[in-house]
């Protein structure tokens, strides 16, 4: 897990390297890449839940035991609770 600890190494790191000057210039260009890398997320996923809706069939409705009316799954043919036939 990062600590506070290591993120102050890692700006003291960055400060010897880039410099003063350089650092709210990097900042800047960072946050704006995250920017669009976010907003290029959000287009993706809507881009792919658009065209799975699309894709994908409509389920059956649930069906329901004749005689004691349990919620019954649709690959079932017999009621587990009081074993009447479902079909």
């Amino acid at each position: 897990m990062i600590g506070s600890q290591d993120v102050l190494v890692g700006l003291v790191i960055a400060f010897v390297l880039f410099g003063a000057k350089k650092l709210p210039e990097l900042a800047g260009s960072v946050g704006k890449s995250l920017k669009e890398f976010k907003k290029g997320m959000a287009e993706a996923t809507a881009d792919t839940s658009g065209a799975s809706a699309l894709a994908k069939p409509a389920e059956p409705a649930p069906k329901l035991c004749p005689s004691c009316q349990t919620l019954l799954q649709t690959d079932w043919h017999h009621c587990p609770r009081c074993r009447a036939s479902a079909t």
